[in-house]
């Protein structure tokens, strides 16, 4: 679909997209998903509380559903680390995509993560090689994968569940390989040209439709998601129906072909 014009700058929207109040994961589960079944653990080492999935129905279609889990609270957000995840969050993450193929089941990922979690002890577990291998792995996924970025995106931490057949958007949502005051901070030494780095990244849904590096746009309802959660959460709904018909279409070789060609044809400029 075409972009909706915005007033809004990049930091704007970057504001918008880590409004205190806006839906989170678990809000979508609870207004586009039923029968939602937990499943925990990455039957290596532990059960990261940032990745949350498991089984579920969207209008009585059978998924396998997996979200970056932020928290509504400090409280929360602390249990669940923010949203950041760390090794084992992406080898459950993994291990239920694959649980998902062996049953003939879509995949839909809900993205919505600062980045993956940077501590010395993720590292030591083999944060990099965890979410590179989910990378590899999801291009060979032989089902459905619908991404969609419903907050923050943010680097390896998003691309850990992003690599789908479709990846949608909503429209205050940002996408990026690192945050505008890392990005500020790396090229003027300063976090305080955040918004200056928020335009040159392209993190915007609008940017990043018209880069081909996102399928869809949805639309969010008033000033943002946080102003009307039904409104939005029944939007989200009907663009996941929608690109999992068509992804139904095809048999598995056209489905890993076309998901191989999408990433592939990524950062090619004339």
């Amino acid at each position: 679909m075409s972009a909706k014009k915005t007033e809004h700058t990049p930091w704007d929207i970057v504001k918008i997209s880590r409004h205190s109040e806006r839906p989170v994961f678990q809000d979508y589960i609870r207004l586009c998903f039923t029968e939602f079944t937990e499943l925990h653990g990455d039957r290596y080492y532990a059960d990261d509380k940032a990745i949350v999935g498991g089984f579920a129905r969207i209008d009585k279609e059978p998924v396998m559903l997996i979200g970056q889990y932020k928290g509504k609270n400090t409280e929360e957000q602390i249990y669940r680390n923010f949203g950041m995840a760390r090794p084992e969050g992406y080898r459950k993450a993994l291990r239920l995509m694959r649980l998902a193929e062996r049953f003939n089941i879509p995949v839909i990922t809900v993205i919505d993560t600062p980045g993956a979690f940077p501590g010395m002890h993720a590292e030591e577990r083999g944060q990099a090689e965890s979410i590179a291998k989910n990378i590899t792995e999801m291009a060979t996924i032989r089902v459905p994968i619908v991404c969609v970025v419903v907050g923050e995106g943010g680097s390896g931490g998003a691309l850990g569940i992003g690599v789908g057949d479709r990846i949608l958007m909503l429209s205050n949502a940002i996408y990026s390989v690192i945050s505008p005051e890392g990005c500020a901070s790396i090229l003027w030494r300063d976090a305080q040209y955040a918004p200056q780095a928020a335009e040159a990244l392209n993190l915007t849904a609008e940017a990043l439709l018209k880069l081909e590096v996102i399928d869809e746009i949805i639309t969010e309802p008033g000033e943002g998601a946080h102003t009307n959660y039904e409104k939005t959460a029944a939007d989200v709904k009907k663009a996941l129906l929608k690109n999992l018909s068509k992804l139904k279409k095809y048999n598995t070789k056209k489905l890993l072909k076309n998901r191989f060609e999408k990433f592939a044809h990524m950062g090619k400029f004339a």
